[in-house]
């Protein structure tokens, strides 16, 4: 485990018809963060594309939903976020956030970027998947590795 003792935050508010996933993605980039991470998300989708629990096709559904919770990280090398949604019902729906997911009426987001830290996604044998990687990284340098 690594400490990052410097933290920079940011915040966004995405528009209608804006990709979730890819305008995350592509301030993360922008902005040159090494260690990402969402620290609150509020808002609606009117498309929600999710991996639910142990299974390998997407779900697509195309209503609208509140943002109740979004956390995750994010890093040059992938994201890990995952979304839970309620519906008009109020029931709700979580599992992986991927890309597809589209922004109703706006997503106001916090994100924060851990100066000291540099986070990577690095093929893990015992599980089988692209896990995260913590490495110390000198401030300022949050980009680089």
């Amino acid at each position: 485990m690594s400490d990052g003792s410097l933290m920079r935050v940011y915040a966004l508010r995405l528009q209608p018809g804006d990709d979730l996933r890819q305008s995350l993605e592509r301030h993360m980039i922008e902005q040159k963060m090494g260690a990402g991470f969402v620290v609150t998300a509020v808002g609606s989708l009117r498309r929600a594309v999710l991996r639910l629990a142990d299974q390998a096709e997407p779900m697509v559904l195309a209503r609208k939903f509140e943002i109740v919770s979004l956390v995750g990280t994010l890093s040059p090398s992938g994201a890990h976020l995952h979304i839970s949604l309620a519906d008009e019902h109020g029931a709700t729906i979580g599992g992986h956030l991927l890309r597809g997911c589209e922004v109703y009426t706006t997503v106001e987001l916090v994100v924060g970027a851990a100066e000291g830290l540099a986070f990577s996604r690095e093929l893990d044998s015992a599980t089988g998947f692209r896990e995260l990687v913590i490495r110390a990284n000198a401030p300022g340098k949050e980009g680089e590795k």
